[in-house]
């Protein structure tokens, strides 16, 4: 497959970016690598079609062929997760949240969601979003004791603030989230419960974390991610608030879908009903496993004192390095982290105490523990060397050799 094209302005980034893709490496928890089926899918004839509504009742003709695909991607969503209910159509995970939050609720209603500063989602009530201003806001944190959810303290904040809604999920959280908790404290007060699994959607497909199937009235998550699909979202119901979850969609917040890109999605589902996805999503987690204990190991700390999903924070403060500092610092050799606030962080949300490391996508391309220890061992050095930038040209050159190893678009683009 060449990359060639007339606009050679965008055709020469889009080398360059496939470069940087295919000899660094990616530790950023919410990326991964999609497969040339999916690369496919997305860059087909699907592009052209307008598609408003749903399955059977479009307001175009022309669409019996993207029914059947939009209905087969509805049908592996529910069979992949067991759920009642399922929308294929939100074009992100933040579209997927604010469909649910459109679906049940007016503005001003009170939402719980977990504090951004201790791992949350913009869109579970932070203020810059559409959550924070639209709605009432109140969160809960992470216990100041273990860094990890106190459910006794969630039910407190709930039964004080009596939310309409209350959100689980994070993008910063490496333990288990007790499902069946939220549901129990939702229902006391008489709220909504919502489930954003999008950083664990791939996880909870593989049985590797329990799922909020039976106790969330709305899950919703990405496809992208450790679910491996291309960028866009999807949010599941029971059946019951289907209707309403429609709407919320099209034409709530959406007008027509993207089908090339529900088209994907639903090429990424079959990918993950099959055991090598299942192998697949175990190997992140050993993998995020092995490289937390590597790194406390090497003198760093780790937030919540490990990990048991695909991700991890690690406290820089020890080392006098602010997160800033570490990503800019990586990505000169490299490794592509993102700077992240931990739990009761001093500093701002710019400069940060942390980074977040996770393992989706240096594990499609085939790392195993081994690999873990070198990449750890690089991080180690380049944050001892932060102002040696012959010595992060040094590590760049080891980050090549490294990924060469494990090659993965050049086995089928000419690079």
């Amino acid at each position: 497959m060449k990359l060639d094209g007339k606009d050679t302005k965008i055709f020469e980034l889009m080398r360059r970016e496939l470069d940087r893709e295919e000899y660094s490496l990616i530790l950023i928890a919410s990326e991964n690598y999609v497969d040339e089926d999916i690369l496919a899918t997305q860059g087909c004839v699907l592009t052209n079609k307008y598609a408003e509504g749903y399955p059977s009742r479009r307001y175009y003709s022309g669409c019996a062929y993207l029914d059947e695909i939009e209905s087969i991607a509805i049908e592996r969503a529910k069979e992949l997760f067991g759920a009642e209910h399922a929308n294929v159509q939100p074009h992100s995970g933040s579209s997927a949240n604010m469909a649910v939050f459109y679906a049940v609720l007016q503005p001003g209603d009170t939402v719980l969601g977990m504090d951004i500063a201790h791992g949350g989602h913009l869109t579970h009530g932070a203020r810059p979003s559409f959550s924070g201003k639209m709605y009432r806001a109140v969160s809960y944190p992470v216990s100041a004791r273990d860094e990890m959810l106190d459910y006794d303290e969630i039910r407190s904040i709930a039964h004080k603030e009596k939310p309409k809604l209350i959100i689980a999920g994070a993008s910063a959280y490496s333990k288990v989230i007790d499902f069946q908790k939220f549901r129990e404290i939702a229902d006391e007060v008489g709220a909504y419960f919502m489930a954003d699994i999008a950083h664990i959607a791939g996880l909870v497909a593989a049985g590797l974390h329990p799922s909020p199937v039976g106790h969330a009235h709305f899950i919703t998550t990405t496809t992208h991610k450790t679910l491996r699909g291309p960028r866009g979202g999807l949010v599941m119901c029971t059946a019951d608030l289907g209707k309403k979850i429609d709407s919320a969609v099209f034409p709530g917040i959406q007008g027509g879908p993207l089908m090339h890109v529900i088209a994907a999605k639903a090429v990424a589902l079959k990918q993950a009903m099959t055991e090598e996805f299942r192998e697949y999503q175990r190997q992140i987690v050993l993998n995020a496993q092995h490289m937390a204990k590597c790194m406390s190991d090497l003198g760093f700390r780790i937030v919540s004192g490990g990990t048991d999903n695909h991700l991890f924070l690690v406290d820089l403060t020890p080392k006098n390095v602010t997160g800033n500092d570490a990503q800019v610092a990586l990505e000169a050799s490299g490794i592509m982290v993102n700077k992240n606030l931990i739990p009761f962080d001093t500093r701002t949300p710019n400069v940060t105490s942390g980074i977040r490391l996770g393992t989706p996508a240096i594990t499609t391309r085939g790392m195993k523990e081994k690999e873990m220890e070198i990449i750890c061992e690089m991080i180690d050095q380049v944050l001892r060397h932060l102002n040696d930038v012959s010595f992060m040209e040094k590590t760049r050159v080891k980050v090549r050799e490294l990924c060469a190893s494990f090659p993965f678009y050049k086995r089928i683009y000419d690079i």
